[in-house]
């Protein structure tokens, strides 16, 4: 029995069962999931990484046409790859995550191009037009007809590897090209490239970029993407070229706009098929996924494997209604938030550590790494929405998560907040890693090194001697010592005090971040009998009553001398606050929503809060139809931006929450669309599928304010948006049993619980343990036009 057959016979019995239920469940429905979504939604102004259907959940191949990718991005997030409301595409990028991207591959017909050009300009650069209506994505899929060559295009993958076929018309002057040392999305300038045409027929090389967060937050540092990529013909001639300076008959390139140009013969409906593989350590390594994944696999093996693999995960939580936008609003959502944050290591184990060099993945007794490495995406904000999915659904990727961040903290000494290729990208100068490690011990998903997480929480809550700028929380020493973060205006006064940095220009929202992360892993201190660590962090947990200011009812930020700011406008971002304003951080004491309210007064809480929502819909509950990711941080409540998204849900806490009902229904069916521009707000942020699992977790009516931080962790329930949900929870984690949510009579009018039942019994309230709910069971609602106020 050879090795490969020793593994795929020997996986735990759990793993068994959990596939064949997969199957059953995707089995029994007649429609794909993958028919439902569209990832052209949200298009206009979206990030790097959000357009990139050739893909498999959580994978390191990430295929998809860039429109204007080779312009970068000056700050390191603006919007930049694909872009709806473009004419031409550039090029194909193998490469897509934060600040991470690269390795273009491109066809052409007739004059060899080597340099992308610019969107605006026909002819100019190896960029052709397209039409929407010859163009098709879905989860796994892509396709476009380019006009100007007539070269149809189609890209799909495995974890690791990209696969590319194009279909060419009759011609002696065929080309593709590997555009390897051109600025990619968010990667940052190119440092150095090289790409070989080896005698073998292969296409390898690496390229080394600069991105932008990592230039800020790990000076120095630098990123690496390798490849190796195979072509089933062999091309008539060949050469390489740097930007415009072509060699014919060279098989090598280096340096920044290094590149490889294979020219063919082709008649009409011939096509080229490529296979890449990718690696973020070695060529090698590259070569080895290539032959593991993708050895003996064409493009619609590849294809027909990705569709699978979609609908799989997709089939985990099965919705059942008549409404099909909201169908295709769920699952491009619930795409979204699978397709962020993905692999960074190997087939082997080989993963890129935070200095440069590589590391090695403990393996088990078969061979196989015991867990994956992942970039990431900063993790602020997204404890309300995708980790939350994350335990319900996917919580084996949980798991590996949290190990692959604790990779980092092996390796550099500090947790990183965001990552890529293991270097430090914060990108929002705070760090939740240490919550979202406390709430996954809360929920069960404790199979990594539990001492060493809560050291790496604990460090990262109350560290800050030796801190590095990468790890975020710079001005912890001020709230430990001061109970909160001082407001410094000029950043160049920020300076250091015995290496801890005196204050913040959004010191208020860090005091607030700080007191609830401090609470979420004061509570694992307790669990794990830290009785001296508790204490402490239970003490910083208060930290947001000391900018509570009783003159305006608003946390106000503070000076060094203690004293609040002046001239002081709740509607003003950025002062004080990060993406964001007073009027949105006051609500933000998720850990103590009692005492919040007590501290202003349920009246005046609830007043506030619904006129928030009443005045927040005249702008679609962020910044009204302006496209871009920042419009609403003025406004009373954003739903396009992280800290924002709890808000809704407050009411369940100060006795009406028929009002959570309403607005997260309205925020459902008005904020998200089903449009390129009109998607997720208008043009706003989508990062890595934090808004699309918001939509997920409203619409199964279900979210817990705490992100799961409390010790005895419940959620929420609010009104779902379809008539049946079938979740089927995981073995390992959970209990292996299906969670059924029912909403009776439910539609767009009767958005409003009447009652509600768990497990055949009159349920009494709003809230719900999490251990209920993945123990598996029945959870029927009544719904009605008109609240049930009792």
């Amino acid at each position: 029995m050879t090795r490969e057959k020793k593994q795929k016979n020997s996986q735990p019995l759990w793993v068994v069962f959990y596939v064949i239920s997969l199957v059953i469940i995707t089995s029994c429905k007649q429609e794909p999931l993958i028919d439902y979504v569209d990832p052209h939604i949200g298009t206009a102004h979206c990030r790097w990484f959000h357009f990139t259907p050739g893909a498999v959940p959580f994978g390191m191949a990430k295929v998809a046409p860039s429109t204007n990718a080779h312009y970068g991005n000056p700050s390191g997030w603006e919007a930049v790859g694909y872009d709806i409301r473009d004419k031409s595409i550039e090029g194909f990028a193998n490469f897509h995550e934060f600040q991470v991207g690269g390795v273009v591959i491109a066809p052409m017909v007739g004059e060899l191009k080597t340099v992308p050009g610019d969107t605006g300009t026909v002819g100019n650069g190896y960029r052709s037009r397209f039409d929407k209506k010859d163009e098709f994505a879905t989860a796994g899929y892509y396709s476009v007809l380019l006009k100007d060559y007539n070269v149809k295009a189609e890209l799909t993958a495995t974890k690791r590897v990209g696969f590319h076929r194009y279909t060419f018309p009759e011609s002696t002057s065929s080309h593709i090209i590997f555009d390897i040392g051109n600025r990619q999305g968010e990667s940052g300038r190119v440092k150095d490239a090289q790409v070989t045409y080896t005698s073998d027929g292969r296409i390898e090389g690496y390229v080394v970029t600069n991105p932008e967060y990592v230039k800020k937050y790990q000076a120095g540092a630098e990123v690496a993407m390798y490849f190796s990529a195979e072509l089933d013909k062999q091309p008539a001639s060949w050469g390489a070229f740097n930007a415009n300076d072509r060699k014919d008959g060279v098989r090598e390139a280096t340096g920044p706009g290094a590149g490889i140009y294979l020219t063919y013969a082709t008649k009409a409906g011939d096509d080229v098929n490529i296979k890449i593989g990718l690696s973020y350590t070695s060529i090698d390594n590259a070569r080895l996924n290539l032959s593991t994944e993708a050895a003996a696999m064409n493009f619609d093996q590849a294809h027909k494997t990705a569709t699978r693999t979609w609908n799989d995960y997709l089939g985990r939580i099965r919705v059942e209604g008549e409404n099909r936008p909201d169908k295709i609003k769920f699952y491009t959502g619930l795409y979204h938030a699978l397709l962020g944050r993905g692999l960074a290591s190997d087939v082997n184990g080989a993963y890129p550590k935070n200095d440069g060099g590589v590391g090695q993945i403990e393996c088990d007794e078969k061979g196989q790494p015991k867990h994956h490495h992942y970039n990431t995406d900063a993790i602020w904000g997204a404890f309300w929405n995708l980790t939350q999915l994350w335990t319900l659904a996917y919580p084996e990727y949980y798991s590996d998560w949290i190990q692959s961040q604790l990779l980092v903290y092996k390796d550099a000494g500090w947790l990183g907040d965001g990552i890529a290729c293991s270097k430090y990208v914060s990108g929002v100068g705070t760090n939740f890693v240490s919550l979202a490690i406390a709430a996954a011990y809360n929920c069960g998903i404790r199979d990594f090194d539990v001492q060493q997480g809560y050291q790496a929480a604990l460090k990262n809550e109350i560290g800050w001697e030796g801190r590095v700028e990468g790890a975020g929380k710079m001005d912890v020493r001020q709230f430990i010592e001061r109970g909160y973060s001082p407001y410094i205006e000029d950043i160049s006064k920020l300076g250091k005090s015995e290496g801890a940095v005196i204050g913040s220009r959004f010191s208020a929202s860090h005091t607030l971040e700080y007191s609830f992360s401090s609470y979420a892993v004061g509570g694992m201190a307790k669990q794990l009998g830290k009785e001296a660590d508790y204490k402490q962090l239970m003490r910083l947990s208060k930290g947001w009553k000391n900018l509570y200011d009783p003159e305006t009812k608003f946390i106000r930020p503070k000076d060094e001398n203690g004293l609040f700011l002046d001239n002081f406008n709740p509607s003003q971002p950025w002062r004080g606050f990060q993406e964001g304003n007073a009027w949105q951080y006051t609500f933000y004491v998720p850990h103590d929503i009692p005492q919040l309210i007590d501290t202003l007064g349920r009246d005046l809480f609830n007043e506030r809060l619904e006129n928030i929502f009443v005045e927040s819909q005249k702008k679609v509950f962020g910044g009204g139809t302006t496209i871009n990711a920042f419009s609403g941080l003025e406004t009373l409540y954003n739903h396009g931006n992280q800290p924002s998204l709890h808000i809704s849900w407050l009411f369940n806490f100060s006795d009406k929450p028929w009002l959570t009902q309403k607005w997260t229904r309205a925020i459902c069916d008005e904020f998200y669309g089903t449009e390129p521009i009109h998607g997720y707000g208008y043009g706003q942020d989508e990062d890595q599928g934090q808004l699309g699992a918001w939509y997920v977790m409203a619409a199964i009516g279900l979210f817990d304010v705490k992100a799961l931080t409390g010790e005895n962790p419940q959620f929420q329930i609010g009104s779902p948006m379809f008539d049946k949900v079938t979740i089927q929870l995981h073995p390992k984690y959970h209990q292996g049993k299906k969670l059924v949510i029912e909403a009776k009579n439910n539609s767009k009018t009767n958005v409003y619980l009447q009652s509600i039942k768990w497990k055949g019994n009159a349920h009494p309230s709003v809230f719900i343990p999490y251990s209920e709910i993945t123990g598996g069971g029945r959870l029927e609602m009544e719904m009605g036009p008109e609240p049930n106020m009792k």
